[in-house]
């Protein structure tokens, strides 16, 4: 299983250049949209690295979730059974793994950047919500399954990100 998710870690390297442009791009809309809505509310200018951060890592996850799929790799294929993916084969449980691990920056980045994520459940409910909204659009463009399991595994990378986030901020204190 290790060697299944190394090997589509290293394959996902080819993606980054593009990742890092569309990043900049997704900073530059992103951290002046928060500076509105930070204006508007009476608050100074948001922190540009934690925003530059979040906004790159965005990009790279879209790059990979969508660029890296060949166009009708998905079909109209949609699997609502629960835990269906877990256990088949090292593949899959590579796969459950990678999905974990693709969400945790979510849960770091976004509450570091953004002061309304830094409740769990925030953070969590829209790790779920960009989650269900990647595979909606996977399933639309047919780049890849819409699987509730992808949607779990996700969450569950944004809780723990969050946690790790907690752990780190609290430390500081």
């Amino acid at each position: 299983m290790l060697e299944y998710i190394y090997r589509d870690m290293l394959s996902m390297v080819r993606f980054l250049p593009y990742g890092l442009v569309l990043g900049g791009v997704v900073f530059a809309v992103f951290f002046r949209t928060m500076n509105k809505i930070r204006k508007r509310g009476g608050k100074g200018p948001a922190a540009m690295l934690p925003v530059a951060a979040f906004g790159t890592y965005l990009s790279l996850m879209l790059v990979i979730t969508f660029l890296s799929r060949e166009s009708g790799s998905g079909g109209d294929g949609i699997d609502l059974e629960l835990f269906s993916t877990w256990g088949i084969n090292d593949r899959n449980n590579a796969f459950v793994v990678e999905n974990v691990l693709l969400f945790i920056p979510y849960g770091i980045l976004g509450p570091w950047a953004i002061e309304r994520l830094r409740r769990f459940w925030s953070c969590v409910l829209l790790g779920a919500v960009t989650s269900l909204i990647i595979e909606t659009l996977q399933l639309v463009t047919e780049r890849g399954y819409f699987q509730i399991d992808d949607i779990l595994t996700n969450t569950l990378g944004t809780a723990v990100g969050f946690l790790v986030w907690r752990l780190f901020f609290r430390g500081r204190r």
